[in-house]
């Protein structure tokens, strides 16, 4: 999609800036959220599974559950921890 040029005539309005700026916040979201599902599933399954089967035994399940509760308490406190930096950044620059 180009949206370099903008509507015909040249303009866009406030009502057209919002619903361009709530979809790409809505793609940066999922993209976020894809990219945590992937990371995730990538580290917890290199440190918890040894012998890749048809199925997962108990400390395997035990292992994978730990580590992705982990792994996404670690994400939320980073992302909370990165938004409030750039609270204050911007806040700064104000």
């Amino acid at each position: 999609m180009d949206f370099s040029s903008g509507p015909p005539g040249g303009k866009m309005d406030s009502a057209s800036k919002e619903q361009l700026m709530s979809q790409v916040k809505q793609q940066i979201a999922l993209a976020n959220a894809q990219e945590l599902l992937q990371k995730m599933s990538e580290k917890c399954y290199k440190k918890c599974i040894s012998k890749p089967g048809t199925t997962l035994d108990n400390s395997e399940q035990k292992c994978i559950a730990m580590c992705m509760d982990r792994y996404m308490d670690t994400w939320n406190l980073v992302s909370r921890v990165y938004g409030q930096r750039l609270q204050r950044e911007s806040s700064r620059m104000s």
